[in-house]
């Protein structure tokens, strides 16, 4: 609801609500983040790698990363800083999902005009990541068998190939092996963008312009967040994210892939194939991977 309809409704004035409405949300976020988007430790780690072996077939998975735009009125000598492919003016929310759509990581406040694979190379995240300080373990085993590998990240075609991050190969005509492992990834980072939908269709201000300044519809993003892992945190695991998981991930509209050149290291590709193999190898093969591979491929 608008400012000026609560306003209306209130027999308020709407720039009394605006200041409501903001110092509320910052008083959550600042007595509740701690508690509800906490720091990452190992043991969490290990925890939501046990859970995306389980739920959604993918080992050695920490979570998936996503960004979606949240429209904005234009900021007053903006110019098109915060104007996006979709032509309208946005600030981007990035976020690292669990595997049961709880966010692990919440980044608002991205210029609009900017890539996912871009914000997330200039992010806290990032930064972490590259420099071993988002207590991630080392290399362990794909349950059932011998083979080590890091525990990752699953994002789309807009984000870098890391090491400890995965992404799809790219391009047409893949054989059946990368197929399969760009279908088993796809699967499992649903999540995130499922995790996105039940938010923005709990909080409708997320699907309509914010009218206040940027930094202001930070803190209202950043809570909106914030109560959706509230909420999962007190009532449990919703059976509005219990998609069904042999279903193909193109039922899901991605955003588009970046046309940056994301530039990818000998190690980060031998990680990939660690995978690749794993999902092609009898340990690690599902039974449904092969037919709806064949759908996706036929459409």
């Amino acid at each position: 609801m608008p400012f000026r309809s609560l306003a209306f409704s209130f027999r308020m004035a709407h720039t009394t609500i605006r200041k409501i409405v903001y110092e509320v949300c910052q008083a959550i976020w600042e007595e509740m983040n701690q508690e509800h988007v906490p720091y990452p430790t190992v043991e969490r780690h290990l925890s939501i790698a046990n859970d995306f072996f389980l739920k959604w077939n993918f080992p050695n998975c920490i979570g998936c990363i996503d960004g979606k735009h949240i429209r904005i009125r234009c900021p007053p000598n903006s110019g098109s800083m915060f104007w996006n492919y979709k032509h309208f003016y946005s600030i981007v929310l990035q976020a690292v999902s669990g595997a049961n759509g709880r966010f692990l990581y919440i980044d608002v406040g991205s210029y609009g005009k900017q890539s996912d694979g871009g914000i997330f190379s200039a992010s806290s995240l990032m930064y972490h990541l590259e420099n071993a300080s988002f207590n991630v373990p080392h290399k362990r085993k794909i349950p059932g068998t011998d083979v080590l590998a890091p525990l990752v990240l699953l994002g789309d075609e807009a984000y870098p190939l890391k090491v400890y991050l995965m992404r799809p190969y790219s391009g047409r005509g893949l054989d059946e092996q990368r197929e399969v492992y760009n279908y088993r990834l796809s699967r499992a980072r649903r999540i995130v963008e499922c995790a996105f939908r039940i938010v923005c269709a709990k909080w409708r201000i997320l699907k309509k312009e914010i009218e206040c300044h940027p930094d202001k519809a930070e803190i209202i993003v950043e809570t909106t967040c914030l109560l959706h892992n509230i909420i999962i945190d007190r009532e449990g695991f919703s059976s509005e994210i219990n998609i069904q998981r042999n279903t193909p991930a193109t039922e899901i509209n991605n955003l588009p892939p970046s046309r940056r050149n994301n530039h990818s290291t000998d190690a980060a590709c031998n990680t990939r194939e660690i995978f690749k193999n794993h999902f092609n190898d009898p340990t690690g093969s599902v039974s449904f991977q092969y037919v709806c591979n064949t759908n996706i491929s036929n459409k």
